[in-house]
């Protein structure tokens, strides 16, 4: 499935792509400033789900960003869409296979601390898998990358720092946290909050560990970044919408474009 995927798209890469970017929830429009070269539908990629989720696109955009190529997916795809984990993860292996080294993934997700307000930018340090699944299980190939990949910095700590030295430049406050997946696709009760409150947990969400998961199996760098889009604590909880989370979401997108510029530019 991973070969047919890469021949398939290996004409549309005019050069060696370096960086992989994953759009998450109203992120879509994310990059700003992206040399566009192609765009493809993932309909027409061999084996690629559909994403059946409101506010992703659905599209594997191939381009240049601050002057590195790129391969950037506008939308990803989730367990709850009843999507197996291996299939998820497909575009990560794909994104591999075509040459990616460093992977940068965003999501929208939920805070859970006090002083993690609506409307922050996040760097995920570390992270708990609640899923109830895992990308890895199941036949083994060498392919594949290591059959028991080490998870000791599954978030890579030199790009945090770089993200960290390319906010303060950009008078930009980021937080760091602990991020808690979740299968989804109903959002947390004031038990569960409580729950990964006790386990230290600081935001919440639907995504990501999966394809940091597969991305450490094939010794690819991960950086990832949440836009905090809402925050429920157990005492105060009000109802919430994944129309309003997406909202939030294309509100925090162009700070977050800018600092994921300012990384590629000072990585390249």
């Amino acid at each position: 499935m991973v070969l047919q995927a890469v021949d398939f798209l290996k004409p549309f890469c005019q050069d060696t792509p370096r960086y992989g970017l994953v759009l998450g929830t109203g992120l879509g429009n994310l990059i700003s400033g992206l040399e566009v070269q192609e765009t493809i539908p993932y309909e027409k990629i061999p084996y690629f789900p559909r994403s059946t989720v409101s506010f992703h696109k659905g599209e594997l955009i191939t381009g240049r960003l601050e002057g590195e190529p790129v391969l950037v997916m506008q939308g990803r795809f989730h367990y709850y869409e009843g999507y197996a984990a291996n299939l998820i993860t497909l575009p990560i292996r794909v994104m591999h296979a075509l040459g990616v080294e460093i992977l940068i993934l965003t999501n929208a997700a939920g805070s859970i601390r006090e002083d993690l307000p609506p409307g922050s930018i996040a760097v995920i340090r570390d992270h708990i898998n609640l899923m109830g699944t895992n990308p890895l299980v199941g036949p083994y190939d060498p392919f594949l990358g290591e059959r028991f990949p080490d998870m000791s910095e599954p978030y890579s700590r030199k790009l945090r720092q770089t993200a960290h030295r390319c906010a303060d430049d950009l008078n930009l406050e980021l937080a760091e946290v602990l991020y808690s997946a979740v299968s989804g696709p109903n959002f947390e009760t004031a038990a569960e909050i409580r729950m990964l409150q006790r386990f230290g947990m600081d935001a919440v969400g639907m995504s990501v560990v999966p394809e940091v998961l597969v991305a450490r199996q094939l010794g690819m760098a991960v950086l990832a970044f949440s836009a905090i889009t809402d925050q429920t604590l157990p005492e105060t909880m009000q109802p919430i919408s994944h129309k309003q989370v997406a909202r939030v979401a294309r509100e925090i997108a162009p700070r977050l474009c800018d600092l994921i510029r300012a990384v590629v530019k000072t990585l390249s």
